[in-house]
């Protein structure tokens, strides 16, 4: 059978269409059905993570006008930006970009990721110019008063992410890993969001076309096309919208054993117009090959796994308040990726499902079944602890979710 996206926009129009997500998809296939495309419309897939490859342009008021001619430098809390290239002369205001993975000269905890998640909150931020002839400029301003707020993801959702690990002795720092990554073999970082990923379920960008429409952390944002270090193997997409219009919720700063991170999430639709579409939407987790590499360089590829890591283990951590100790240095709030533990407390709404917690306090006070995999390793088979994921299944289906909700109210058109 094939459809259209006018038959498929119009059945929305009357109610009768039937949207899924990737995973329920899955589910459905797993359970021994065999959906075809009249059964179903639209499936919308998600994934949320670090994704290095995040920047925003701004354009912001910084002063009266006439009170300088140009900025040279200019810092956001701390996080430099860079000027330019509109100058902007003697107008008061300033045209800059700004990476999420910039860092702040002043707190080496704080970065572009947890910038832009202060912004989208409403808060007020420290603006400080220098200008060409030396002079500095303090101002501040919230998000509603920028003209110009846009993200722009040079490569965000990669179809084929690479798993890590580390053979030797000593630890090493990486941005693949919340912290040092000791060794060795004594912990399992990855990233992707397995059979709920955008690039899984559509590789060849068939339905993910330039101009097609998804949600960048629950904005709705456009598709440029194929992003840097992008390829046919191993396809990434470049992103834009409107960072006024997004959910703080859905992004944030990730502290890693390099400095901080920044991380995303997004959603995409894939109409299904016949069958073979619907078909590259039953790929299970278990069937998805997750490289593993030594993490001092991802050209090493030592062993594989599949996204079966995402299977029967916890999203979230319980935190045992009985069995906390009151550490004078708590490993765990020195080590929260997102800063979700402070003071002693858990806040599940900036909690990123990391494991990080479970892995790093000595006293169990986080419980989380993170689970294990098993690797070949010169002969013999090794167990491997999850200690880290850099990417957030709940985020990622949440904004599934959130993008079927809006198709289904025809809030978001195909």
């Amino acid at each position: 059978m094939k459809k259209t996206i006018q038959d498929i926009n119009q059945r929305i129009h009357e109610g009768k269409a039937t949207i899924l997500t990737a995973e329920e998809v899955t589910s459905l296939v797993k359970d021994g059905e065999e959906p075809r495309a009249e059964d179903i419309d639209v499936v919308t897939t998600g994934t949320c993570g670090v994704m290095s490859g995040t920047a925003a342009i701004f354009h912001l008021p910084v002063s009266e006008p006439g009170t300088f001619k140009k900025a040279k430098n200019i810092l956001l809390n701390g996080v430099p930006g860079f000027p330019g290239p509109c100058p902007n002369e003697w107008l008061g205001s300033v045209d800059l970009m700004i990476y999420g993975t910039s860092h702040s000269i002043n707190d080496p905890q704080y970065g572009g990721g947890f910038l832009f998640k202060d912004l989208i909150k409403g808060k007020e931020i420290e603006i400080e110019v220098e200008d060409l002839d030396g002079n500095i400029i303090n101002s501040t301003a919230n998000l509603h008063d920028f003209g110009t707020a846009q993200m722009i993801g040079t490569r965000f959702a990669f179809k084929n992410y690479t798993a890590f690990i580390n053979p030797s002795s000593n630890p090493i720092s990486s941005i693949f890993n919340a912290v040092d990554m000791e060794g060795p073999f004594k912990g399992f970082s990855f990233s992707g969001c397995g059979e709920l990923n955008p690039l899984q379920n559509d590789p060849q960008l068939n339905s993910i076309r330039i101009g097609g429409k998804l949600l960048i952390n629950n904005s709705e944002g456009i598709f440029i096309g194929p992003g840097t270090r992008s390829s046919p193997e191993k396809p990434n997409m470049m992103l834009t919208a409107d960072m006024k219009e997004m959910d703080h919720f859905y992004l944030g700063g990730f502290r890693t054993g390099a400095g901080p991170e920044v991380y995303n999430s997004v959603a995409t639709a894939i109409p299904i117009l016949n069958d073979d579409i619907l078909k590259r939407t039953f790929i299970k987790n278990e069937d998805i090959t997750l490289p593993i590499s030594d993490i001092r360089g991802r050209h090493s590829v030592l062993s594989q796994t599949t996204y079966d890591v995402w299977n029967n283990v916890d999203e979230r951590p319980t935190y045992e308040k009985d069995l906390c100790q009151r550490c004078e240095t708590c490993l765990v709030e020195e080590r929260c990726p997102t800063k979700a533990f402070q003071n002693h407390d858990l806040n599940l709404t900036k909690c990123f499902g990391c494991g990080m917690c479970a892995y790093s306090c000595p006293f169990s006070s986080f419980q989380m079944e993170r689970g294990t995999v098993l690797m070949g390793w010169k002969g013999e088979m090794k167990e491997l602890e999850v200690t880290c994921r850099q990417s957030d299944i709940k985020r990622a289906r949440k904004l599934a979710e959130e993008l079927k909700k809006r198709i289904r109210n025809e809030d978001f058109l195909l």
